[in-house]
């Protein structure tokens, strides 16, 4: 399991980790480098997690990076992936996390404006995506919305942005 400080190469491309900057439902996401860049690594985990059933978790990205691209949204591009190690690289994007500016109570009106109006390609897709606010980065180059989870469902509205996302951009429910 990659850490801080550890090395892994992908491709013949040498990643260190250089920051945890989070862990979700699949993985460890790290700050890394190489060649004097920055990027992000995921570490693919195999914790229990009591509210959502996975399969191949790897094949999972994938295919849902698959998915999301054809939407036209905005997500970091996917770099380079180990399906063996279980480590995929994406573009890093720098910014605030969104779920950073809800807790500090900073004016998210113009991001939910930003979401809305991806939902038809996201919706048109037949998918949603996970609408919680810390996978969503606010660019610090463009101010846009970036989705960086590559986790997307077929669509139920149950689980679409106005049902069930909303409530944590608009602080009805509180972001852990």
């Amino acid at each position: 399991m990659l850490d801080i400080g550890g090395e892994i190469t992908i491709d013949g491309i040498q990643y260190k980790a250089v920051k945890l900057l989070g862990r979700g439902k699949g993985g460890y996401s790290f700050l890394a480098t190489a060649n004097g860049k920055q990027c992000v690594l995921k570490q693919i985990h195999h914790e229990p997690c009591s509210y959502y059933s996975f399969g191949n978790k790897i094949e999972a990205e994938l295919h849902d990076y698959g998915r999301l691209s054809q939407t036209g949204i905005r997500i970091p591009k996917m770099i380079a992936v180990d399906k063996d190690k279980e480590v995929i690289v994406k573009e890093y994007v720098d910014g605030p996390v969104l779920s950073d500016l809800i807790k500090s109570h900073q004016e998210v009106a113009a991001y939910i404006e930003q979401m809305r109006s991806m939902l038809p390609a996201i919706y048109g897709a037949g998918l949603n995506i996970d609408y919680y606010p810390t996978n969503f980065i606010i660019g610090r180059q463009d101010g846009l919305l970036y989705y960086i989870d590559y986790e997307c469902n077929l669509y139920d509205p149950k689980w679409d942005f106005e049902h069930w996302g909303i409530k944590y951009w608009n602080g009805q429910e509180p972001i852990n």
